[in-house]
């Protein structure tokens, strides 16, 4: 039973990357695909209020369970342990970093998502000049 609360723990643990992840630079996936922003708009701001009010992740406390129930008490020695997990719950997150990291999350969007707006009325505009010049 442990092995499997490890793979649910490990599991969770890649969720929580890949959230993150998409978060941070899914407004460059809007680019590239539109309709993706139906899913990211809600993630970019969940991510960006959990950064800027404070909150803890819900699946922080859900992997810190599996790991629990796993016999884990944190990561062993590996590479997750001294590369990625500092990335996800760095030691000396103080209150103004995770300030800073909740307002660059909306600025690096904010940018991906004026560039699509941009790149959308200029083509209606093209479309609308072309029709109008068709006439």
């Amino acid at each position: 039973m442990t092995v499997v609360y490890a793979f649910l723990a490990n599991s969770t643990f890649a969720l929580h990357l890949a959230f993150i992840g998409f978060v941070v630079v899914g407004g460059l996936f809007v680019l590239r695909w539109p309709r993706v922003a139906w899913a990211h708009v809600p993630c970019a701001l969940w991510g960006a209020l959990v950064e800027l009010l404070g909150w803890i992740c819900p699946l922080t406390p859900i992997e810190q369970a599996f790991r629990a129930q796993a016999g884990e008490g944190a990561f062993g020695a590996s590479f997750l342990q001294h590369y990625v997990i500092p990335l996800l719950y760095p030691g000396a997150l103080t209150r103004e970093i995770q300030i800073g990291l909740g307002l660059g999350v909306v600025l690096l969007n904010a940018l991906a998502y004026g560039w699509v707006w941009r790149r959308r009325t200029a083509r209606r505009r093209e479309r609308d000049s072309a029709y109008a010049g068709g006439q």
